[in-house]
């Protein structure tokens, strides 16, 4: 990660914060204020009780994110699939290749020596958000990587929020059958190949640590951790070693997640930290929940998993986006026959069932990133009533205990097909192109 960090300071997209911040809101409200101003990654050299700086927004662009996996014409989604095309294409066989060992001097410490980042008002006390865990199978050790918030309880204990959709819940509950712990290593400030890696969608017999090597075009260093055994990508800038403790929940939140409410206090996931250590002169990685920095990455992760779904099923797909809340998709098709939103739409909803509330299918002419855009074409392109309907009674989010996101609204904002031609936007010759400065 410091060596990315290194490049955007390089190029002028690094904001440096002198100022000495506090981690109890301060940090945050800097953070959101300076993410209204541009996506340029920050970094706070001084936080109030840690000798650690923090950096943050670093996946706080959609042309970052692109450029990370070579998407040179912004289609997140196909180069994604090109990288990583899944296990029918032999790419697990990277995971074999990413066993090297290698060493960064690595310096000991405790969780109270990091910084600690309380980010909302009501949240119930200093949060983990970058929190990327590292853990294996316990049946048949394929790694995954995944995001989990997690609550700093003590030095020796972190609540953590395991959704019952996620592959890290299925690890855990296999090792609670036997009554065993599940080792695990929470890593901080990643390289960005691991932290997008983390972020994908991949099915639960795929092994995100070859997708990392997909992305990065070579083998990922691994380093054995101390007191468990696993290893852990060798560069990342801070490791907290440990282990899901089975059987065992208490309470964890309230806390402010990525919708924009307060999650109210549930029983969660219990890890036991055994070891923690950092790289010298390590920086924290620190990501405010709802922030552009969560939600493009979780837009690409989302988007790209629907994305190869259609592709398997449908003809003319383009591009995904869930914009601008993950609860909604966006598709962009070529149409090849009449109906063919439709089959999209019904796709979209089957491709992952705890998002897409609500989808919407456009044509190649329509920026699936900007929703005035969509709607324009919603409302121009033919009849509100008929190219717009509700599924009742569908389930949603997983974490919906009142039913607040079941149901699912679809709509066909594409030009009638076989008409394409009256439906030519307007454009003005060089409006896109020409240099104002010569004139103003």
């Amino acid at each position: 990660m410091r060596d990315y960090i290194a490049q955007l300071q390089a190029r002028g997209e690094l904001t440096v914060v002198e100022t000495p911040v506090d981690p109890k809101f301060e940090l945050a409200a800097v953070t959101q204020r300076l993410q209204q101003k541009s996506d340029n990654a920050i970094l706070f050299r001084k936080v109030v009780g840690s000798n650690m700086p923090v950096v943050s927004n670093i996946y706080g662009s959609r042309r970052r994110l692109c450029e990370m996996i070579g998407a040179a014409d912004g289609n997140f989604c196909r180069r994604w699939t090109e990288l990583y095309p899944g296990k029918k294409d032999g790419a697990d066989a990277l995971v074999h290749k990413a066993k090297i060992d290698k060493k960064y001097p690595r310096v000991s410490g405790k969780l109270s020596d990091l910084p600690q980042i309380t980010y909302f008002e009501k949240d119930g006390g200093p949060y983990i958000t970058s929190a990327l865990y590292l853990a294996r199978n316990p049946v048949n050790k394929i790694a995954n990587l995944s995001f989990h918030r997690s609550q700093i309880i003590s030095d020796t204990e972190l609540r953590v929020r395991l959704g019952s959709t996620h592959d890290l819940t299925q690890y855990q509950k296999l090792a609670e059958k036997n009554g065993d712990a599940l080792p695990a290593v929470l890593l901080i400030g990643t390289a960005p190949e691991i932290f997008i890696a983390a972020c994908a969608s991949l099915p639960i017999d795929e092994d995100e640590l070859s997708a990392a090597a997909a992305i990065s075009g070579k083998p990922v260093a691994m380093q054995k951790c101390r007191s468990i055994d696993l290893e852990f990508p060798a560069d990342t800038e801070v490791v907290v070693e440990g282990r899901f403790l089975p059987n065992v929940q208490r309470p964890e939140g309230p806390f402010g997640e990525f919708m924009g409410y307060y999650v109210p206090v549930g029983n969660n996931a219990v890890f036991e930290v055994l070891d923690v250590h950092w790289r010298e002169d390590a920086l924290f990685h620190s990501l405010n929940c709802g922030s552009p920095e969560d939600m493009h990455a979780l837009d690409f992760a989302i988007a790209t998993r629907i994305y190869r779904n259609l592709i398997d099923k449908l003809p003319g797909i383009i591009n995904v986006a869930c914009y601008p809340n993950l609860m909604n998709t966006v598709v962009q098709i070529r149409q090849q026959y009449e109906g063919h939103a439709r089959h999209v739409l019904l796709a979209a909803f089957g491709a992952h069932l705890d998002y897409s509330k609500s989808c919407m299918v456009v044509d190649e002419d329509v920026d699936i990133h900007d929703l005035n855009d969509v709607f324009w074409a919603y409302l121009t392109r033919g009849r509100a009533d008929t190219r717009a309907f509700i599924l009742h009674d569908i389930p949603g989010f997983y974490r919906d205990p009142h039913k607040d996101h079941w149901g699912r609204l679809a709509i066909d904002a594409t030009k009638p097909f076989g008409r394409e031609q009256e439906f030519e936007r307007k454009r003005i010759p060089g409006a896109d192109t020409l240099d104002l400065s010569k004139y103003v």
